[in-house]
């Protein structure tokens, strides 16, 4: 299961890109979006990263 994390944030542009395609909303409005999208999994991947550190010990 952690293994396929990396297709998170992946998935989440897809689905964000298919939202905006949807209701015809060009890219440029939808780049925060997309920025969102980045920080959130990366804060998340951080998060995941220290708790493996925290348990390897």
């Amino acid at each position: 299961m952690v293994r396929l994390l990396f297709l998170l944030p992946i998935l989440m542009c897809l689905g964000w890109y298919l939202f905006l395609r949807h209701y015809q909303i060009p890219l440029k409005q939808g780049v925060k979006g997309f920025s969102y999208i980045i920080a959130f999994n990366a804060v998340l991947g951080l998060i995941l990263w220290g708790l493996l550190i925290l348990t390897n010990r």
